[in-house]
């Protein structure tokens, strides 16, 4: 028989590839009925298919991740032989970088960058809400170097420096770990940094409700006022439905308390529309104290939140922006 499928003849028996492959197998290995455990396993793939997927997702954006390392030690052994860049041997890399990680952001999220003439044209300090991954903000770090030529470096937690082959690109891309006085010295410098005052914890255990998990941390508002620059808030759209945490499991949130690693698995990677909306500045007030300063901060960013965000976010939602051709409003 043939059905839907292409069919082989042997001898003056006319049989499907299915039907061959199934007969085939029980010859081999003497089994019986051997299409029944066959359809069985299909069914229980099928079914468990869209569970792969959104757990396999996220290993696109590592492999992304390591597809640049690689790139950065081949174009610093090309430079090793010949300087192309007297003053800065890394221009050249993070142009291609910057392109490569703008082009998965437009391909794979649509992605959009509003309000960019927010951003002084001295040093500043962007301050964002953390979705699971900061995939969001090297979109803006990308489309912020393609549009401006604006080198924007961020203050990462200090398990990242651990990751095995993550020196080289941290070098690069000016993340630092601190301390207050090294993000001072980068802003004095005339240059943006930034920050997101939740870290893990706001990354991991928010959720679709997008809570602003920053406890009374004003480290970032000290900074600020220390280096006398303006702060910048900024929020993503849709950035919780692009990746999801298991955080909502109590004993993952005591595991990482304890140890203070992401030991929480995410799931994701869906191709929902992310647009980053970078608000006004607060702009720097000598009489201002640190806790006014991150109070007035955090009060910014909701507003961002507020104004661009559905709660809760819904992933399918998400997903059908990708189709909506007007724009939303900066």
């Amino acid at each position: 028989m043939t059905g839907g499928n292409e069919s082989f003849t042997a001898g003056p028996t006319s049989m499907s590839y299915l039907t061959c492959l199934t007969y085939i197998l029980e010859e081999w290995t003497g089994v019986e009925d051997i299409g029944d455990y066959l359809s069985y396993a299909f069914y229980i793939l099928w079914l468990l298919f869209p569970l792969v997927v959104v757990f396999v997702l996220p290993g696109v954006i590592v492999i992304l991740f390591y597809v640049s390392i690689l790139w950065l030690h081949i174009y610093q052994r090309k430079n090793e032989i010949k300087e192309a860049y007297s003053h800065d041997v890394w221009i050249g890399a993070r142009e291609m970088l910057a392109t490569i990680w703008d082009g998965h952001g437009r391909i794979w999220h649509g992605y959009e960058l509003h309000g960019v003439e927010n951003i002084p044209q001295g040093p500043g300090l962007v301050v964002f809400y953390h979705g699971a991954t900061p995939v969001d903000y090297i979109y803006f770090s990308a489309r912020l170097h393609i549009m401006k030529k604006r080198r924007c470096s961020v203050v990462a937690d200090h398990f990242v420096f651990r990751l095995p082959g993550f020196r080289i690109l941290l070098e690069v891309f000016g993340v630092i770990h601190g301390p207050k006085e090294a993000c001072v010295r980068t802003l004095e410098k005339g240059h943006l940094l930034a920050i997101a005052p939740g870290g893990v914890r706001e990354a991991l255990f928010s959720d679709e409700m997008y809570t602003i998990l920053w406890s009374d941390r004003k480290g970032f508002a000290q900074v600020a006022i220390d280096a006398k620059v303006p702060i910048i808030p900024m929020f993503t759209q849709n950035v919780r439905e692009g990746f999801r945490t298991l955080g909502g499991i109590k004993i993952l949130r005591s595991l990482y308390e304890r140890i203070r690693l992401p030991v929480v698995p995410l799931y994701g990677g869906f191709p929902v529309k992310l647009r980053t909306f970078i608000g006004k500045p607060i702009p720097y007030e000598p009489d201002m104290t640190a806790e006014e300063l991150a109070a007035k901060t955090k009060a910014a960013v909701q507003a961002l939140i507020d104004k661009h965000q559905k709660i809760p976010g819904n992933i399918f939602r998400a997903l059908m922006e990708r189709f909506q051709t007007q724009k939303k409003e900066d």
